[in-house]
C-alpha cells in the first residue's frame, strides 16, 4: 500500500508508521497479515475490531453488522468497541502506532481525517472507492480522506444540524418558527425572557459556551472562515470582518438567549430539552430518537423486546414528535438556509491492521445497500448519497436534507486534527460566551491556529 508521509507533521512523528501497514512481525490481532497491504486473501479466521464513536450508530445497526459479517466470513468474529468522541485523537495516536492495539477498521471525525491521512495512518482504499459508490459518495468527505488522488478514508455518514423546538413553549410565548437568522436570535431571546416552562435557569436556545460546532454556522453564513490558506501556509480567519460580524451575533445569543454553562460543550443537548430547561437546541437530526419528554415516557424497560414494549415505544415516540418541531437553521433571508457545520465521520482501515482483507470485507458490508439504507432510515445521511431517499419525506428527513445541501466542513488543513486536539475552538468560544473582547480574542486565537497548522 502507499503510505503518505509529511515530515513536518506532528502526527507523522507520533505515529511513526512503517512504509507498509502490515509488514513486520505479527503478534497482534491473531489473523494472517497482508504483508504489502494489497488485499491478500486471509486463509484463517480472525477477530476483527471496529471502533465506532459515540452513539450515532444504533444498536440495531451494530447487531446487523456483527451477525452479517460473521455469517459471510465463517471462522471470523467482529468486535465493536465504542469510543468517546472526547479525547479520540490522542487515543488514536496511541492505538494506530501498534499492531497489537490498532483496530482493524476505525471511524474518525471528518475534521480529523485529513491529519491522520497525511500522517500515513490509513491503508490505501482507492480500489474500494469505485466499488462502494464512486462519485455517489459524499465528495467533501472523500476529499478529507484523500491525498493526490489516492483515497485513504471513505465517508461513513453526514449529520447536518437542524433546530429542535418545543411547540408548546413557542405557543405559550406567543412566538412562531423563525424564518431568518435574525428572527432566530430574536425568538431565542424572547423565549429566554418569557421562560414559558417556569424552569430555573431556563434557556431559550441551549447554547453551551464551548459549542463551536453550532457557533461555526454563524461564521460560515456571514461569509467568514475558521482558517484560510495563503500559498502553503494556513492562517486563522476569526479576525476577518465577516467573522467578527458573525461573532457579535453569537456573543449576543450567549449573553441573552441561553443559561447553558460557559464551560460545557455540545454533548447531549436533548437532556436539558427533555427536562424542560430549554425551548430549542441544535443537533444532527438523528437526535430525534433521544428526545424523551416526561409526559410521553411510558416507563418501558430498555431491555424489554416484547410486542407490548415495542408498541409502547412507538406510542412514546409519536407523543414526543407530536410535541416537538424541527426546522433547518434559517439563513439571512427568508427561504434561505444557514451554512451549518457538516457533522459526520469517515471510515478507514488502519495501516497497522494485520487483517487488511477482512477489514476490506467489513468496509464492503458497511457500504452495502442494506446497511446504507438502514443508516438513512435512522436519520443519518449515508456515505453513499444514492440511498439518501431512504431517509423519508417526514419533517426530520426534510430538515436534514435541507441543512446538508449547503453544510460545510472544517478547513482541509493537514493538521486540523491538532487544532481540535488542543481544543482551541472550545477555548475561543468559551471566551466569547464569557464576554471577552472579540477583536483581541480572535487575534490571539488566529495566531494559535496559524502556529498549530504550520
Amino acid at each position: 500500500m502507499r503510505i503518505v508521509r509529511s515530515g513536518a507533521l506532528t502526527l507523522a512523528a507520533v505515529l511513526a508508521l512503517s512504509a507498509c501497514g502490515g509488514g513486520e512481525g505479527d503478534d497482534g490481532s491473531g489473523g494472517e497479515g497482508s504483508g504489502s497491504g494489497s488485499g491478500d486473501a486471509v486463509s484463517e479466521g480472525a477477530e476483527i475490531r471496529l471502533w465506532l464513536n459515540g452513539g450515532d450508530t444504533s444498536d440495531e445497526l451494530r447487531t446487523w453488522l456483527v451477525e452479517t459479517f460473521e455469517e459471510q466470513n465463517p471462522g471470523s468474529t467482529l468486535v465493536i468497541e465504542e469510543q468517546d468522541w472526547n479525547g479520540l485523537v490522542p487515543r488514536l495516536q496511541t492505538a494506530l502506532t501498534s499492531e497489537s492495539q490498532t483496530p482493524d477498521v476505525v471511524e474518525i471525525g471528518n475534521t480529523q481525517a485529513a491529519a491522520f491521512t497525511y500522517a500515513g495512518a490509513f491503508a490505501d482504499v482507492t480500489d474500494l472507492y469505485e466499488e462502494v459508490g464512486g462519485e455517489d459518495l459524499l465528495q467533501g468527505f472523500v476529499e478529507a480522506g484523500s491525498v493526490d488522488g489516492t483515497v485513504y478514508a471513505l465517508p461513513y455518514y453526514s449529520g447536518a444540524r437542524a433546530v429542535f423546538y418545543r411547540k408548546d413553549l413557542l405557543e405559550a410565548a406567543g412566538l412562531e418558527v423563525p424564518t431568518t437568522l435574525d428572527e432566530f436570535t430574536e425568538t431565542a431571546i424572547a423565549l429566554q425572557e418569557a421562560n414559558p416552562s417556569g424552569t430555573p435557569a431556563f434557556s431559550g436556545f441551549w447554547f453551551p459556551g464551548q459549542d463551536w460546532y453550532n457557533g461555526t454556522a454563524w461564521i460560515y453564513t456571514y461569509g467568514g472562515e475558521l482558517a484560510v490558506q495563503d500559498g502553503d501556509q494556513w492562517t486563522g480567519a476569526l479576525s476577518s470582518p465577516e467573522s467578527q460580524e458573525a461573532l457579535a451575533e453569537v456573543q449576543r445569543l450567549f449573553t441573552e438567549a441561553t443559561s447553558a454553562p460557559r464551560d460545557a460543550d455540545s454533548n447531549e443537548p436533548w437532556v436539558p430539552f427533555n427536562n424542560g430547561e430549554a425551548a430549542m437546541f441544535s443537533a444532527p437530526t438523528w437526535a430525534r430518537w433521544s428526545i424523551d419528554l416526561p409526559e410521553c415516557n411510558k416507563g418501558v424497560d430498555p431491555e424489554d423486546t416484547s410486542d407490548e414494549a415495542t408498541a409502547l415505544r412507538a406510542e412514546q415516540q409519536a407523543c414526543n414528535e407530536e410535541r416537538t418541531g424541527i426546522f433547518p437553521l434559517p439563513g439571512p433571508t427568508a427561504g434561505e438556509v444557514a451554512t451549518v457545520f457538516a457533522g459526520g465521520s469517515n471510515i478507514a482501515i488502519p495501516a497497522k491492521s494485520q487483517n487488511q482483507e477482512l477489514a476490506a470485507e467489513l468496509i464492503r458490508l458497511i457500504f452495502s445497500e442494506e446497511y446504507q439504507t438502514m443508516l438513512a432510515e435512522g436519520g443519518l445521511i449515508p456515505g453513499n448519497s444514492t440511498y439518501t431517499s431512504a431517509m423519508g419525506d417526514d419533517a426530520y428527513s426534510q430538515a436534514a436534507i435541507a441543512a446538508a445541501l449547503d453544510a460545510k466542513l472544517t478547513p482541509p488543513a493537514e493538521k486540523w486534527a491538532d487544532v481540535e486536539g488542543a481544543r482551541i475552538l472550545e477555548d475561543f468560544f468559551q471566551k466569547v460566551a464569557s464576554g471577552a473582547d472579540l477583536v483581541t480574542t480572535a487575534a490571539e486565537t488566529d495566531r494559535l491556529i496559524a502556529d498549530t497548522l504550520s
